[in-house]
């Protein structure tokens, strides 16, 4: 009797019903078992699907070796950042061939007046350098490693980190003397990310989480006081609502923030007196969202607030700090189609983030009389953001500018002048020319006759989009109001530059068109999501882009969701299907209150358990109960990791199974040691890439 590798069959998990009933309605859930995540047979179940996917993607090994190398060859792997000012020093990061992790340094200043970042060469000495924190030294015996909180105090002397060795993002946070390079005996164990100093460095400010992973209460812990003496500055009771904290640039105030996808409700306390009263800046009403930032003007303490009440795209108001209740200066009126995304306050001017046809725009703010005086770049496609701009009164704004051609820039924007000053564009090795490449805008028509936008980059050399049918790889997202940017990607390259166009699909819940667009795309109108990415796929194919046979569609965690409903949807339009951390059993996990951010989620999604309606609309999309027989599906990878606390792998694992059970080919890779957002390590994030481009160019025909 022949033995059969077991690597060969697709694993078959045991059909055990849990039945789950709300609003009259049974559904009787056959693989909910594998939750267990401790029971052994659920661990034997994933390394079974591991070890099968290993298996069918065995004849990917060379070119996966082969796009790593690539990645790896494009990639100048000694290289250090643009250095950003703060008090007295230079701080920047360091990359070396062959660590996985980044080296955090710094150098003093050579005189007070210099804001000119000095020209640092990954090959030579850095006079006076500091090496504040090694990434590779604190990682050494961890199969997984992140940092979740790194700050320096204002005086230069203290140095805070908080690290994750597990990929649950739960953090320990440490102190360092940067005097003495003495570890302090402060720990402080399960803090959420963004860990920060006071002003004055005592203190350090933070959150924690409650069982569901919101991060419910800010504390204070005084440095060399223990833990459990630490003071408890806020809790939030409400399971609706997130907790974050943060000082204003100016030092003035600890910023305490609460918020919902759709509300939200800031606290100030003075910097000066941490432990004394907070103070409600504008009462939480639902559906108002407001941002604030401090200023001084003439002499007075102002708060620039940013909000959506009665303004659908956001308005810019400034109001008395002492007073925040009181009358309202509008600075930046609403407009419709102009969605206002941010503002940031320095000494003597602000800098405002908005959105404005579908792409990001920065815009220098007069106190004097509210005058907005937009940044202009020349690129059709173009991201823009503001970062590295710790000072409360620099004479420069430091940004981050790229497109899909144009690799990461760095700028320092002059504010006497406008100049733009160019510090840094990223190195990308091996002969690479953006004039090779093209980028575009189309227009898809939706069910509904809304224009849905397209992004599209590409290849010259293999012809204009529409000339012949290409393979197209085609991402989405549309949830939360998040925008997915016109950014650069150097794993991407390897696609490119074998002739497959990039396609993005801005659909609706995404924020590329404005706060309505996101409205369209939610609630009890989250179908238009799944129906702007199925016109999108179809657009392309009418207009000889492509054809079915050579599209394969992406998307990650809520866009995993997008990924498995479109499957059920139009399963005859895409060849392939890669669906990263996906959100697939939407359903199951909203309807219940105990798991992470279920109850944060119900804004977004509506809440299933109470309403009946939202219980029917959610469980005519949610991918894992919808999964059709007698259709031909396409192929399916689906990736996960173990550790996962915002989409947990129980979701993937068990919509492979019921896809398989209606003849699917499909794919599970689960990462054992991993969160959401996968592997740590830069190597091994592009081995991970390179896996999954390997598989995308497999289904496209172009694995040869």
């Amino acid at each position: 009797m022949t033995d059969i590798d077991v690597s060969s069959v697709p694993p078959v998990a045991a059909r055990r019903p849990v039945p789950r009933s709300h609003h009259g309605d049974t559904f009787d859930d056959p693989y909910e078992w594998l939750r267990a995540k401790d029971d052994a047979e659920v661990v034997a179940h994933l390394e079974a699907e591991n070890a099968y996917t290993d298996a069918r993607t065995a004849h990917l090994a060379s070119l996966r070796d082969e796009i790593f190398g690539e990645i790896k060859g494009r990639t100048l792997e000694t290289d250090l950042s643009v250095p950003v000012r703060r008090g007295d020093w230079w701080y920047y990061g360091r990359t070396v061939a062959g660590a996985q992790y980044g080296i955090q340094c710094r150098a003093p200043l050579t005189s007070p007046d210099d804001w000119t970042p000095p020209q640092l060469s990954p090959d030579e000495p850095v006079p006076g350098e500091q090496v504040l924190f090694d990434g590779n030294v604190e990682a050494e015996g961890t199969d997984f490693f992140s940092l979740g909180s790194f700050e320096i105090s204002n005086d230069g002397t203290r140095m805070l980190y908080g690290i994750d060795v597990a990929g649950d993002e739960r953090y320990t946070v440490r102190v360092r003397d940067l005097t003495t390079g003495e570890t302090l005996p402060d720990e402080i164990p399960g803090t959420f990310s963004g860990a920060t100093f006071s002003p004055d460095g005592r203190f350090i400010v933070y959150t924690t989480v409650d069982d569901a992973w919101r991060p419910d209460t800010v504390w204070l812990h005084e440095i060399g006081t223990a833990v459990d003496a630490d003071a408890k500055l806020f809790h939030e009771p409400d399971e609706r609502y997130w907790v974050g904290a943060d000082f204003t640039r100016s030092d003035r105030y600890l910023v305490i923030g609460v918020g919902s996808s759709i509300t939200s409700e800031d606290r100030l306390i003075d910097a000066d007196d941490l432990r004394g009263e907070a103070r409600v800046v504008w009462p939480r009403r639902e559906g108002v969202e407001y941002s604030v930032d401090h200023a001084v003007v003439d002499g007075e303490d102002v708060l620039y607030i940013l909000h959506n009440d009665g303004a659908l795209d956001f308005e810019l108001v400034r109001v008395s700090a002492s007073d925040p209740k009181g009358p309202r200066e509008i600075v930046v009126p609403h407009r419709v189609g102009q969605r206002l995304l941010g503002v940031d306050t320095f000494r003597d001017w602000g800098v405002i983030a908005y959105r404005r046809d579908g792409l990001a725009r920065l815009g220098l703010l007069s106190y004097a009389d509210g005058a907005v005086d937009e940044i202009a770049f020349d690129e059709p496609l173009y991201s823009v953001g503001t970062g590295g701009n710790p000072e409360w009164a620099p004479p420069v704004l430091r940004l981050g500018y790229g497109s899909f051609v144009t690799p990461g820039t760095v700028y320092d924007y002059v504010i006497a002048t406008s100049e733009l000053l160019l510090r840094k564009r990223q190195p990308v090795l091996g002969g690479f020319d953006p004039a090779d490449y093209g980028q575009a805008r189309v227009w898809a028509p939706a069910e509904d006759g809304t224009r849905v936008p397209v992004s599209l980059v590409w290849k010259r050399s293999f012809g204009e989009p529409g000339s012949a049918p290409r393979p197209v790889h085609l991402y989405g997202y549309g949830s939360y109001e998040h925008s997915i940017e016109p950014g650069f990607s150097v794993p991407r390259l390897s696609l490119l530059d074998r002739g497959v166009i990039f396609a993005v699909a801005h659909v609706r819940g995404g924020g590329e068109m404005g706060r309505q667009w996101y409205e369209d795309g939610k609630l009890l109108a989250k179908r238009n999501t799944f129906t702007d990415f199925v016109a999108a796929g179809r657009h392309l194919v009418s207009e000889g882009y492509t054809r079915p046979d050579r599209i394969v569609a992406e998307g990650g965690s809520a866009g995993g969701l997008l990924m498995g409903a479109v499957a059920n949807l139009a399963p005859e339009l895409f060849a392939g299907i890669l669906a990263d951390v996906p959100f697939v059993d939407a359903l199951t996990t909203i309807l219940d209150p105990s798991l992470p951010l279920t109850v944060i989620e119900w804004d977004e999604w509506g809440d299933p358990l109470h309403d009946a309606d939202v219980y029917a609309y959610m469980k005519s999309y949610s991918p894992y109960e919808n999964v059709r027989s007698g259709v031909e599906y396409p192929r399916i990878l689906a990736v996960t990791s173990l550790n996962d606390t915002r989409v947990l792998y129980v979701e993937p694992a068990k919509w492979v199974q019921r896809l398989r059970e209606v003849g699917a080919d499909a794919l599970l890779k689960c990462e054992m040691v991993a969160g959401h957002g996968g592997v740590s390590g830069r190597y091994n994030a592009w081995r991970e890439r390179a896996f999954e481009l390997a598989w995308l160019l497999d289904v496209l025909g172009l694995a040869e």
